[in-house]
């Protein structure tokens, strides 16, 4: 049961700067303006206070699938992500036949109904079979905007994103049918030109999901989709920051180009994630994970990551050298922004949703908070 709090003596990170031995008011599932009489207060000295990660795109956790799942493996999931820190996430799917994504998509929109997930990305099987990656070559097929429009319709409203290789045949009339619906177009599993991208993003695409993974390289004669999506002002970037899809100095050459306000921290997460090595499913594909890597059994393509926000917050301040509030942008503020659902979760402000995260001094989670409750209690 959510009760009422003051968690004390943190850095506290606020949408307008970081606020020394300050405080955040919990009451009941919010936070609030002035602490209740009755309010219990919890000394977090030493500490930071940051709002709750919110991942928009993220395929299971904890040995769990978002795409193969039961409604239980979903929930697990997303608790195991919810104990690193993930207060808001996005249920991505994978490429499949197209009856078995419309059937998931019904089974997470329930979830999105009763507030469990944010909603339901579908990544693929709207792709070019060039930039595939872990996705099944034989169910790939052309953006169609009647067939993006039944899994719209599937999604009862709870769809957030759809990534498309919009060069392909009907991927033009799919983005500006997603831009009329109020769901985000992704480019993403793309072989576009710079041209082709330029066109895309005039027509309402504004995500690149996980930048350069997936996509042509950033060539200086031939610059591709990478410089079209780094440019425009429109368009949020996607950045897996785990050191093994992207090296360093592209993760921070994209993120100082775009800026925090650009980019979305995601973990692209599949089942491995905050449970270990072995083998596992990705859709109808067979995934190996090795020292915290997963990579397709036959192949050997990176088939998502292990990642969870907290290990990439960290990450990006104690490795990449970014700033805390620059961090709490990129893996918060800019992917609730984009979601629509900044009025409730990504920033510590009273009225909004009771999300906090608690780090140490050197950035490890020690606490999470969600809707006024204890997911990992600090004290």
């Amino acid at each position: 049961m959510a009760t009422s709090k003051v968690l004390a003596g943190a850095q506290v990170v606020l949408p307008t700067g970081t606020v020394h031995r300050g405080r955040v008011v919990v009451d009941g599932t919010r936070i609030a303006g002035s602490a209740p009489a009755d309010a219990e207060t919890v000394d977090l000295t030493g500490h930071w206070l940051v709002p709750g990660f919110v991942d928009m795109h993220n395929h299971g956790g904890g040995g769990a699938s978002f795409t193969n799942g039961t409604v239980e493996d979903v929930l697990h999931g997303v608790r195991t992500h919810r104990l690193h820190g993930t207060t808001t996430l996005v249920s991505s799917t994978v490429t499949g036949e197209m009856d078995a994504l419309a059937q998931r998509a019904g089974l997470l929109s329930e979830l999105a109904e009763q507030g469990d997930i944010a909603g339901i990305h579908f990544e693929g099987p709207f792709i070019s079979p060039c930039r595939k990656g872990a996705h099944s070559e034989a169910l790939l097929r052309h953006p169609d905007p009647a067939e993006v429009r039944k899994l719209l319709d599937a999604a009862r409203g709870r769809a957030k994103m759809v990534t498309l290789a919009t060069e392909l045949p009907g991927g033009i009339d799919s983005v500006r049918l997603l831009a009329e619906h109020g769901v985000i177009a992704a480019i993403g599993h793309t072989d576009a030109t710079y041209e082709q991208t330029v066109e895309a993003i005039d027509a309402g695409a504004t995500v690149a999901t996980h930048l350069y993974n997936a996509m042509p390289g950033l060539g200086h004669r031939v610059p591709g989709p990478i410089a079209a999506l780094l440019e425009d002002e429109r368009v949020t970037v996607e950045l897996i920051d785990d050191g093994t899809h992207l090296h360093p100095a592209s993760f921070q050459f994209a993120f100082h180009h775009a800026g925090a306000d650009r980019v979305a921290l995601i973990t692209d997460a599949m089942d491995a994630a905050g449970f270990g090595d072995g083998t596992y499913r990705l859709g109808p594909l067979e995934v190996v994970v090795s020292d915290g890597v997963a990579r397709l059994a036959e192949g050997g393509s990176i088939a998502g990551s292990t990642l969870t926000l907290d290990r990439a917050f960290q990450r990006a301040v104690t490795v990449d050298g970014l700033s805390v509030e620059d961090v709490v942008t990129a893996i918060s503020v800019t992917p609730a922004k984009r979601l629509g659902i900044y009025d409730t979760v990504g920033s510590l402000e009273p009225g909004k949703d009771a999300d906090v995260v608690v780090l140490d001094a050197d950035f490890a989670l020690k606490g999470v908070l969600r809707k006024g409750e204890w997911v990992v209690d600090p004290t």
